[in-house]
């Protein structure tokens, strides 16, 4: 039997590994996988065995890869890996809640179709990464925004006064919104410019556009996390919420 996670982070880890198989189980190749090669062999970008750099160089997917090589992390088709039956295996371990409806597979590929930077050049193992975060973020694509958000923008919260250049606007709350749950003035801020939306005067449209909630969530994902990806867990948490590790 399976031991009880002690800690968030061990259930997130734990969700994390779920991900990884499901992905190896219901993703569509988009390649030639045909390696299982012994342990001193390398698998090649084209899915076979060997030693010399055609098969350890740019590409090489598993085994004693050159320091040029892919290190076992290749590159996949987004849309290939995210596929419908995989995306329904996140959503279908929610229950009936507000983001029923709002978070679907064909908002997400049209999200991605007009945020290509996303998608290039991502692993499986990336995209596993992706979806746990947004997994814990909303509770399964759950909620759409934070739960305590307007409460908290009441009493002044996400309004960062010493950023002049990002100003809140009145009766406005920068709380959690989205897939990854865009938050603070600066972030929706910076995001909407990048994404040609005036989301400072308007944040709430991050939880009445399905298309939005997602693009946001690549946006801060391209800019604040993709850089964290290949040290753990503990940075990309602290990349999404500052406050944990």
């Amino acid at each position: 039997t399976m031991a009880k996670p002690t800690s968030r982070n061990d259930r997130f880890a734990l969700f994390f590994i779920t991900l990884i198989f499901l992905i190896l189980t219901v993703s569509k190749p988009v390649a030639s996988q045909n390696c299982g090669c012994a342990s001193d062999f390398c698998c090649s970008k084209y899915g076979y065995c060997g030693t010399t750099d055609e098969f350890c160089g740019e590409g090489c997917q598993a085994g004693p890869c050159r320091s040029s090589g892919g290190g076992g992390d290749p590159a996949v088709s987004l849309e290939g890996t995210v596929t419908p039956d995989f995306f329904n295996s996140i959503l279908n371990q929610r229950g009936d809640c507000p983001g029923k409806g709002f978070y679907t597979h064909d908002t997400f590929m049209a999200a991605a179709n007009s945020y290509p930077s996303f998608g290039a050049s991502i692993s499986k193992r990336e995209i596993a990464a992706f979806f746990a975060h947004v997994a814990q973020e909303t509770g399964f694509m759950c909620y759409i925004e934070e739960i305590d958000g307007p409460a908290k923008a009441a009493s002044g919260e996400y309004c960062d006064t010493e950023k002049p250049e990002f100003p809140c606007a009145q009766g406005k709350g920068y709380y959690g919104r989205g897939a990854i749950q865009l938050s603070w003035n600066y972030n929706y801020g910076l995001c909407g410019k990048a994404l040609d939306e005036n989301l400072l005067a308007s944040p709430e449209k991050v939880a009445q556009d399905q298309v939005l909630a997602f693009k946001t969530a690549f946006w801060f994902w391209t800019t604040n996390v993709r850089t964290s990806f290949k040290s753990g867990f503990g940075a990309t948490i602290r990349a999404v919420n500052s406050r944990e590790c």
